[in-house]
């Protein structure tokens, strides 16, 4: 069975870019002693990493130094995107929040060698955890984990095993695979990145971010696994904000960054009192979201963002619009977090919903346009 369960999850789930967006060279500026990525500017401060998995892979990694960090994020991005794709916004991110900052390609992904599956991700993020501490030396109680969509898979499952980490940051993240399409009240063997079962078992500060208007993996996912927190941090609701924008507001860097000064000053966070400490179960909208939302440009040019926001479907654009006119005019309202997750295609039918299972942009699970036709869409 467990063999079935590896083949289904691999069908739904992993979409690596193909071709990938690089390649990994020896640096000639480095006498033959570094590696490089091709198609991506050179620093002298991004390390280029081969490493080795226990599941016997081999996964490209890099590794961004900040002279001015005491804390290092571990970053797994999401789907249908690779480190090449992720270069110039892992750098922006490691600037901007002054951190250490180490992103892999799991198994598969990029130049990463192997195929990629649920278990092989978990493989990946361990041995990126092991080389920050046995190459970099650093500490688990400064390391903060950052997952991406199918990324808060790997990220909470090494999270609920390290009882000293620092933090965990859950970027529109899922309850679990197949929850991701339809509204599953409990888990079956086949679901994949069971986070819905992991996240109490977390015991540092979470902080969950979600856009209101994401119509791959929708925001009740974000509110739950918040619900779930052992020990909460204010949460960003972004406003408007869809599955592969939400670094283009100007609230989430400014949240972030906050986020990153709390920890900095406390080893756990417990002894802190406001919003840093926030175990209030009002849902409430960040104060960073009380501004104007809207896309920013102060930290990160739209153009540099990953490559395959760019392949967003219009339909999806168009719907957006149609709700904001709805609520300019008063006839309707407009909040996704209202609502009662809405399923996306019908459990019976798991042999069709893995063959139409098509990823969009860097997240999840989202029917393509041939199954939207057959009405088997939300």
């Amino acid at each position: 069975m467990g063999g079935v369960t590896s083949s289904v999850a691999a069908k739904l789930a992993f979409f690596p870019p193909n071709p990938p967006s690089y390649r990994v060279m020896v640096s000639e500026s480095s006498g033959g002693s570094k590696l490089r990525m091709t198609d991506v500017p050179e620093r002298v401060n991004v390390d280029i990493l081969k490493l080795k998995t226990k599941r016997e892979t081999e996964i490209v990694a890099m590794f961004v130094k900040n002279p001015a960090a005491s804390l290092t994020v571990l970053y797994s991005h999401g789907n249908a995107a690779d480190l090449g794709q992720m270069y110039e916004l892992l750098c922006e991110l490691s600037l901007h929040l002054r951190v250490n900052l180490m992103g892999y390609d799991y198994t598969g992904y990029g130049q990463s060698s192997g195929k990629p599956s649920e278990h092989n991700t978990y493989g990946d993020i361990e041995a990126a955890y092991r080389c920050l501490v046995e190459t970099y030396g650093v500490k688990e109680d400064d390391v903060i984990l950052y997952g991406q969509s199918v990324g808060s898979g790997p990220t909470l499952d090494l999270a609920s095993r390290l009882s000293r980490l620092r933090a965990v940051v859950l970027h529109s993240p899922i309850l679990s695979g197949l929850r991701v399409m339809y509204p599953v009240k409990r888990t079956y063997w086949f679901d994949i990145y069971k986070n819905i079962d992991k996240i109490a078992l977390v015991r540092c500060p979470v902080l969950v971010i979600h856009g209101t208007a994401d119509d791959v993996v929708d925001c009740s996912h974000g509110k739950q696994l918040w619900d779930l927190c052992t020990e909460k941090y204010e949460p960003l609701w972004v406003k408007g904000g869809n599955h592969c924008d939400l670094e283009l507001f100007p609230e989430y860097i400014r949240h972030l960054k906050k986020f990153i000064l709390a920890v900095e000053k406390s080893a756990r966070l417990k002894n802190i009192s406001g919003p840093l400490a926030d175990n209030n179960n009002k849902h409430r909208m960040s104060t960073d979201c009380r501004d104007k939302h809207r896309p920013s440009t102060d930290w990160l040019d739209y153009s540099r963002l990953r490559t395959d926001c760019r392949d967003k479907s219009r339909s999806s654009v168009d719907r957006r619009e149609k709700s904001k006119k709805n609520t300019e005019t008063g006839r309707k309202s407009t909040s996704t977090f209202d609502q009662p997750e809405k399923a996306r295609n019908s459990i019976d039918r798991l042999g069709g919903m893995v063959r139409s299972a098509v990823l969009c942009n860097i997240g999840c699970f989202k029917p393509n346009a041939a199954t939207r036709k057959k009405g088997l869409d939300k």
